[in-house]
């Protein structure tokens, strides 16, 4: 199986070929290189392993949350190139994605918990509370936003760590939930590489969805914006 993935929903920009059980990612940290740098990115990692697009069997991209801009710059990739080849794609989580990693990086042990947190601007976090389940991390509860002071700890886990850049804003954060945190990693952010890692079992479980059905995932319902003078 191959499958082509793509993050560009936080200041990381990544490509990741999944070929045949093997992950070979391009990353690059580029705030504001997405539009620049994906497409090469994609080129390359093709050429490197002497394949075609048509040879694809699936794509995959981190849907979100996270960066607007970011999420809809790979999100219209994805489409783009899954129309053009007929080919199925599987939205994976942002957080889920950094989860999978703090499952690498922070050694969480079967059945511990991975409270993931990212910075939603706006004095809110994006935030995930998942399960090490036989190294994939199985979601608890539901992805939400909210204020730090508002985040909770999903039932079930006695041991927890935590990853992601919006544990900068531990210190806001409920004493109940701060004092049950083992470790935290904050400099995990989302990467193609496990994206495809997930996808590629996301895929086998026939979570691929069509093209038009490749859609991002704010969770925030509004977005706050400055009314121009005259517009109401």
């Amino acid at each position: 199986m191959k499958l082509l993935a793509l993050d560009t929903s936080s200041e990381g920009c990544s490509a990741a070929l999944f070929a045949d059980g093997h992950v070979i990612e391009k990353f690059e940290l580029a705030p504001r290189g997405h539009t620049r740098l994906l497409m090469p990115m994609v080129r390359e990692l093709l050429a490197e392993q002497g394949l075609k697009p048509q040879d694809l069997d699936a794509l995959a991209f981190a849907c979100g949350p996270g960066s607007f801009t970011g999420v809809r710059i790979a999100t219209g990739v994805v489409q783009g190139l899954a129309w053009g080849l007929g080919l199925p794609v599987v939205p994976v989580s942002s957080l889920e994605a950094v989860a999978l990693g703090a499952i690498d990086a922070l050694q969480v042990s079967e059945d511990e918990g991975i409270a993931v947190a990212f910075d939603a601007r706006m004095s809110e976090l994006y935030w995930g509370c998942f399960r090490n389940r036989s190294g994939l991390p199985e979601l608890l509860g539901e992805e939400r936003v909210c204020p730090p002071s508002r985040v909770v700890l999903e039932a079930g886990v006695t041991h927890w760590d935590g990853a992601g850049q919006g544990w900068v804003f531990r210190a806001d954060m409920p004493d109940e939930v701060s004092n049950q945190i083992s470790s935290v990693d904050e400099a995990l952010i989302p990467r193609a590489s496990w994206v495809a890692r997930l996808a590629a079992v996301k895929f086998s479980n026939d979570l691929a969805v069509p093209a038009e059905q490749a859609q991002p995932v704010y969770i925030r319902d509004e977005v706050a914006w400055k009314k121009l003078p005259g517009r109401s």
